[in-house]
């Protein structure tokens, strides 16, 4: 980046472009020394001038700076999600005080470095958490602040630091996504589920290890990925490396481990809204749907055996079920929602049995 750009934005005077570019430098983690010796020096004489002694009275900007990014992204993602839109940004921005936005900004681009100033309180900055959430019915997609591309599958959470600091990147999953992870060997990639992590340097995967199931899924789309179990005492303990088309299953109670290769769309597809099938017995598709549509699925043990090879997009919930019943010889039964003694409702109930000659 030119050091007069630079200047230009430090005294509040870039252009809409001008400060799109300022943005996307940001996000891209690359930190010339002689850009990092301006900024750093003018946040250095901002706190002189107005004898500011602690960062925590920026510390609510900054907050509002990265989670508006972070809600911009989140708004635009559900199912056909969009990136974050920069004019937005820019014009959220420059809407704030200048006085006060300028030093911030500097301050948090050269504190994005490896090499800040010793002379820097690293106990007034407090790493900040954000908390995302793919509410049931729908999906969303997000992008991280080193570039990674995150799509969240309903019924999961993703908890990931506003800025990642430190010799590597760590988020933790609950429920099941897919990362477009952006490429850098000096920092490893770390998605941290409850029994098992995944371990990258840059590359595609999908990752589903929602609460109640067994299993921790890993789908290779493309790179390399290492699989580390997670003990009880904490450390971690290797149990091998994916190659691309690889879907591995770890069951975390048994410690068995299941490998196959190919129709790679059949565990990533969701993320177009497709449900794909391939020989799956009714339970997996029942399990799905149930996760899917928030409703709860009971099959009968007479039709257990039944197998479904079939991709459904955005197909709603009794549609599937009547394309079901027209493959195979069966039929399903709907009851009402219950009030609870909370005042809650319980989920809706649906049976599946063999259909009666």
């Amino acid at each position: 980046m030119k050091e007069e750009l630079l200047i230009k934005f430090l005294n509040n005077q870039l252009t809409d472009d001008e400060l799109d570019e300022i943005i996307k430098w940001l996000h891209s983690g690359t930190f010339p020394q002689k850009n990092k010796s301006i900024v750093y020096n003018d946040w250095k004489s901002f706190k002189e001038e107005d004898g500011v002694t602690k960062f925590e009275n920026y510390d609510t900007l900054l907050d509002k700076i990265h989670h508006k990014i972070n809600t911009q992204q989140s708004k635009q993602s559900n199912i056909n999600a969009g990136k974050l839109s920069i004019s937005k940004l820019t014009t959220w921005i420059t809407r704030a005080a200048a006085i006060l936005l300028i030093p911030v900004l500097g301050f948090l681009f050269y504190t994005l470095s490896d090499k800040a100033p010793t002379t820097v309180e690293a106990d007034d900055l407090i790493i900040r958490f954000v908390e995302l959430s793919a509410p049931i019915g729908s999906r969303t997609k997000m992008e991280l602040s080193d570039g990674t591309v995150v799509h969240l599958n309903v019924g999961s959470k993703l908890i990931y630091p506003m800025v990642f600091t430190g010799s590597t990147r760590e988020v933790t999953l609950s429920g099941e996504g897919y990362f477009e992870v952006e490429h850098n060997p000096e920092k490893p990639f770390i998605v941290k589920t409850e029994k098992l992590d995944v371990k990258v340097l840059g590359t595609s995967f999908n990752v589903s290890a929602y609460p109640n199931d067994d299993n921790v899924e890993t789908t290779l789309v493309k790179g390399k990925v290492t699989l580390e179990k997670r003990e009880n005492s904490g450390a971690s303990q290797s149990i091998g490396s994916m190659v691309p088309g690889q879907h591995v299953e770890y069951n975390t109670k048994t410690g068995a481990i299941l490998s196959v290769k190919g129709n790679v769309e059949q565990y990533t597809g969701w993320k177009e809204g497709k449900l794909v099938f391939k020989n799956a017995s009714v339970s997996d598709v029942a399990s799905k749907l149930s996760r899917m549509f928030n409703v709860e699925i009971e099959i009968g043990d007479d039709i257990k055996d039944y197998t479904y090879s079939v991709t459904f997009v955005d197909e709603p919930l009794f549609q599937i079920l009547d394309l079901m019943t027209m493959a195979t010889p069966i039929e399903y039964k709907t009851f009402p929602r219950k009030k609870l003694a909370d005042g809650t409702f319980s989920k809706q109930k649906i049976v599946i049995t063999k259909r009666k000659l």
